[in-house]
């Protein structure tokens, strides 16, 4: 049955009604006067199994979005009506420190890696070369401090300390009086030489011709000779450089040493910290050469492992300050504005798929209940539009609500087309027909 027709057989029963309670408000009389029963016609009454209730227009899907993490908001990228598809961002949360703890992150998940790669690999050739190079070395140095002096050891170390301080002594005193006197007699001899060279030029000099070159070269021997022997000559009575002086001190030093860990073996505690030196280096030296364990590998992989956790967790993080739409639909409300600070839940905007619309009804009583079933007909009557539309029983549901002191049911009712204005919150009227 429509609501027009329902409508239509209302009328006179509200009417036999009025009329009722107008001769209960009369003056009683002594003569009672008998009250009308009103005849029902039965064709009038609705049938069983049909129920009406009230009802609303409403989006097949809604939601009202919200950060799962408290935050400032930086952007909003929609507005009201704002028409978008499922991902699209609406709305970003300040992400500087996030951004900086996936980085963190990234850094501590390369160093796991790399130390995971490195047990598997082993040890590089030149790390093994570098670590006995230092089991040589300190197996010589434990050698010197433990052996008895040998005495070709102690015969080389006496004579480079003699031969120290003799250089040292002769760069104190200065030329010995036989190198004075040879030094001057080469610097003599060398500017005769060069006389005699300058004098055969001279005479050959005005030719322009290749004759005068075996004495152009003579000369230019003569003289190299006599600046070499002047050279030598003032080297014997110059006063001996600083660096030489401190180099020659630093020989007389270093042979005595030489000669003194040649001569006295190490004492007892030398012997003990070369002994320990030479058990570290071999150790380090196993160490390298031996595969690692399986235990400090597996400790390695749960590095690996845990740090791709927390990379994937501060991602996560990351992507958790951009929000995306579920679906694709239409910014109905803005409850926030950028800038604002929200915390976790607080709703930010509401977004609904407006292009399809279905009816929630409100005050179907539970009297009525028993006469719906999914897969139902009904009848939408849209008072905006003033138009009736056809519809399917989709869901009823199972719990009911409290209304005003009645029980009503939440009953959902699809629409077989959406005529055009039709809009979200529209009062609707809705009879199910029984089958």
């Amino acid at each position: 049955m429509t609501g027009k027709a329902r409508r239509r057989i209302l009328c006179p029963i509200l009417f036999l009604s009025i009329l009722l309670m107008a001769a209960c408000n009369r003056q009683p009389t002594p003569t009672p006067v008998p009250v009308a029963t009103p005849v029902v016609n039965p064709d009038t009454v609705p049938s069983r199994g049909s129920a009406t209730a009230s009802g609303e227009v409403v989006p097949a899907q809604k939601a009202t979005l919200s950060f799962p993490t408290a935050g400032r908001v930086n952007q909003l990228l929609v507005d009201v009506g704002t028409v978008v598809a499922a991902g699209d961002p609406l709305a970003i949360q300040e992400d500087a420190a996030t951004r900086a703890a996936v980085k963190r992150a990234e850094a501590v998940l390369f160093q796991a890696q790399a130390q995971l790669a490195a047990l598997v690999a082993g040890p590089r050739p030149q790390e093994i070369e570098i670590a006995q190079a230092a089991v040589d070395g300190a197996a010589a140095q434990l050698a010197q401090l433990t052996e008895a002096a040998r005495p070709d050891a102690v015969a080389a170390a006496r004579a480079e300390l003699t031969a120290a301080q003799a250089a040292l002594q002769q760069l104190s005193n200065g030329p010995r009086e036989a190198e004075r006197i040879a030094a001057l007699a080469d610097l003599s001899n060398a500017k005769a030489a060069l006389q005699q060279a300058q004098s055969a030029y001279n005479r050959v000099s005005w030719r322009n011709d290749i004759g005068a070159l075996p004495e152009s070269r003579q000369l230019q021997e003569a003289t190299n000779n006599y600046e070499a022997a002047q050279a030598r000559y003032d080297a014997l009575y110059a006063d001996p450089a600083a660096d030489a002086a401190a180099a020659a001190q630093a020989r007389v030093q270093q042979a005595q040493a030489t000669l003194d860990q040649v001569l006295n073996p190490g004492s007892d505690n030398q012997v003990a910290a070369a002994q320990a030196q030479l058990r570290a280096a071999q150790a380090q030296l196993d160490l390298l050469t031996a595969a690692a364990r399986d235990e400090v590998i597996a400790a390695a992989s749960a590095a690996v492992t845990q740090a791709e956790a927390d990379l994937a967790q501060a991602e996560t993080a990351l992507a958790n300050l951009t929000l995306r739409a579920p679906f694709t639909g239409t910014v109905t409300t803005l409850a926030v504005n950028a800038g604002e600070m929200v915390q976790p839940g607080n709703a930010v905007l509401t977004l609904a798929d407006l292009t399809r619309l279905r009816v929630e009804t409100t005050d179907l009583s539970e009297r009525d209940i028993g006469q719906v079933a999914e897969g139902q007909t009904a009848t939408v009557f849209v008072e905006a539009l003033n138009t009736e539309v056809a519809g399917t029983v989709l869901r009823i549901a199972p719990q009911a609500s409290i209304i005003g002191g009645d029980v009503v049911y939440t009953v959902i009712i699809g629409l077989d087309e959406q005529p055009l204005g039709l809009r979200w919150g529209m009062s609707v009227e809705v009879d199910v027909e029984s089958e």
